[in-house]
C-alpha cells in the first residue's frame, strides 16, 4: 500500500531510492532479512534482463534464488549460500545456475547483509555477475559438436562487459571505511554508498514531494472541492440557478482558482515511476503531467461562469457555456487517480460505494428534473401536460401550474426547486434500489424511457455491491 503511494521509499527512509538510482550497472534483488526464507522485496531491470524473469515472477521468492537451481548446481555450494543467510554474513560465491529458459549460466553472487541504525539485519544485498565466459565452458545442447575454442568464444561475446563487472573497487588508504565493502557489492565508491537510516529525502527546493504533510493536506482539500463540483454542476445546470447570483459566483471563480493552483502544483510534485522509485527530476515531473491529466484539469478550470455572467453575451453562447460547466465534472478524475489508494480497506470500499451511489442518484434526480421541466410546458401550443410528473406534483402540494391570461401569457407557478429537487431525489432513490412505492410514477414516454434505463443501472449497481460484500 504504502509502496504504491510513495514508490520505493518507506517513511522518510532514501535507502531504496538511492540504490535504485546508483546502480543502474550491477544486477542485483533486494530480500527482507526479517521474514522467513528472506523474500525477495525489489530486483531491478539487471537481474531481470540477466536471468530471464520478470519482475513479478521473482518478487517474494527466496533471496537464495533457489528458484533459479538446476541439476548441475553443486548442492554443498547452494547450502553455503544458505547457510550465508542464516548468519547474516556477508560472502562470496560462484555457483552454477540457470535462466529462465533452463540456459545453464555460471554466476558470482554476492550476498551483503544490510543494517539499519539499531545494527539490525534489516535486508540482504544480494548482485550477480555473469562469469561464465572465466569458467569452463558448459556442455549442453546448443553446443554439442563444438570445438572447445568456439564454445569458449560464445561465451566470450555472449558476456560483454564481464571484465568491466568484475573488475575490483578502488581502496583509498589503510583506513578504510565501514561501508566499503558493501560498497564493493554494489560496486559504488564507499563515499557515496546509501545508507539504512532516516533521513528527509533530497529534492530540489522547488520540488514537493508527493506524500509530504503539505501535499496529503492539500488533496484532502481538491478531494472536498471536487465533491462540491460533482454536487453542485449537474444541480445548477438542470435547476437554472446562480445566473445572476454574485455570492454563488464568487465562491465558483475561488474554487476555479484553486484549481489553477493545483495545476501549477502539480508541475512542481513528485510522482512514483515505472520502476517503484520517486521521481523528483523537474523535467519529466512536467511531460509527465502534460502527457496524463494536464489537458482534463485545464478543461475543467475554465471560468465558465465569470463568461456566462455577461449581460451582453448572446443567449446562444449562454446556454453553451452553461452546458460546458458540465465539463467540470471532469474534475471527478482528481478522485479515480487516487482510489488505489483506499481499495485495499474494506471500510473505504463501503463509504466509496455508498458515495457513488448517493451521486448517481443526485444526479439522476438532476435530469428526471429536467425531462420534467422540459415537458411540462408546450411552448408551440402554449397548454400544459396534465400527464407530466411535475404538473401532478404540483397539484399534490397546492401549487398548481396557472396560465396568466392578463400578464405574460405564459404558464406560471408550480411547485418550488426545494419540492422538486427532495421529490426527484426520492424518485430516483427509489428506482436505483428496485423500491418504487409507485406514489411517483413516470406517464410520459420521455419519463418512462428515463425510468427504464435508471432502473437498468440500478440493477448493475446493486450487484456490484453484492460482489464487494
Amino acid at each position: 500500500m504504502a509502496g504504491g503511494r510513495r514508490g520505493l521509499v518507506a517513511p522518510q527512509n532514501t535507502f531504496l531510492e538511492n540504490i535504485v538510482r546508483r546502480s543502474n550497472d550491477t544486477n542485483f534483488v533486494l530480500g527482507n532479512a526479517q521474514i522467513v526464507d528472506w523474500p525477495i522485496v525489489y530486483s531491478n531491470d539487471g537481474f531481470c534482463k540477466l536471468s530471464g524473469y520478470h519482475r513479478a515472477e521473482v518478487m517474494q521468492k527466496s533471496s537464495t534464488c533457489s528458484f533459479m537451481y538446476g541439476e548441475l548446481t553443486d548442492k554443498d555450494m547452494a547450502d553455503k549460500v544458505r547457510q550465508t543467510f542464516e548468519s547474516y554474513e556477508m560472502n562470496s560465491f560462484e555457483i552454477l545456475m540457470y535462466k529462465k529458459n533452463r540456459m545453464p549460466v555460471w554466476f558470482f553472487m554476492k550476498i551483503a547483509p544490510i543494517r539499519n541504525e539499531q545494527d539490525k539485519v534489516v535486508l540482504f544485498l544480494c548482485t550477480f555477475s555473469d562469469i561464465t565466459a572465466f569458467k569452463q565452458p558448459i556442455d549442453d545442447d546448443s553446443s554439442k559438436g563444438w570445438g572447445k575454442f568456439a564454445r569458449l568464444t560464445r561465451a566470450l561475446t555472449s558476456s560483454r562487459g564481464v571484465l568491466q563487472q568484475l573488475a575490483p573497487a578502488v581502496q583509498k588508504g589503510d583506513n578504510v571505511h565501514k561501508h566499503s565493502r558493501l560498497a564493493e557489492v554494489l560496486q559504488l565508491g564507499s563515499d557515496i554508498l546509501p545508507q539504512y537510516k532516516q533521513e528527509t529525502p533530497k529534492t530540489p527546493p522547488h520540488i514537493i514531494l508527493h506524500y509530504c504533510l503539505f501535499k496529503t493536506t492539500w488533496d484532502w482539500v481538491i478531494l472536498i472541492l471536487t465533491f462540491y463540483t460533482a454536487i453542485m454542476v449537474p444541480y445548477n445546470v438542470s435547476f437554472k440557478t446562480k445566473q445572476n447570483n454574485v455570492t454563488w459566483l464568487v465562491v465558483d471563480s475561488i474554487v476555479d482558482v484553486i484549481f489553477l493552483v493545483d495545476i501549477v502544483l502539480n508541475f512542481h510534485t513528485t510522482f512514483v515511476g515505472p520502476a517503484g522509485e520517486v521521481i523528483s527530476d523537474p523535467k519529466l515531473i512536467r511531460m509527465n503531467y502534460v502527457k496524463t491529466w494536464f489537458v482534463i484539469d485545464l478543461l475543467s478550470c475554465l471560468p465558465y461562469d465569470v463568461i456566462n455572467a455577461f449581460e451582453n453575451v448572446d443567449e446562444g453562447i449562454s446556454s453553451l457555456f452553461s452546458s460546458l460547466k458540465v465539463v467540470r465534472l471532469l474534475r471527478l478524475g482528481r478522485v479515480a487517480r487516487k482510489l488505489d489508494h483506499y481499495i485495499e480497506y474494506g471500510a473505504a470500499v463501503l463509504v466509496l460505494l455508498v458515495c457513488v451511489f448517493g451521486l448517481a442518484a443526485h444526479w439522476l434526480a438532476c435530469i428526471w428534473y429536467s425531462i420534467g421541466d422540459y415537458e411540462v410546458i408546450d411552448e408551440d401550443t402554449n397548454s400544459v401536460r396534465m400527464d407530466s410528473w411535475l404538473f401532478l406534483l404540483g397539484e399534490t402540494v397546492g401549487t398548481p401550474y396557472r396560465f396568466n391570461a392578463s400578464g405574460s401569457g405564459r404558464w406560471e407557478g408550480g411547485p418550488s426547486k426545494d419540492s422538486v429537487y427532495i421529490t426527484s431525489l426520492y424518485f430516483t432513490m427509489t428506482s436505483l434500489t428496485s423500491i418504487g412505492f409507485g406514489n411517483i410514477a413516470p406517464n410520459t414516454d420521455g419519463e418512462k424511457i428515463f425510468a427504464v434505463a435508471m432502473m437498468m443501472i440500478g440493477s448493475d449497481e446493486l450487484e456490484l455491491s453484492r460482489d464487494q460484500s
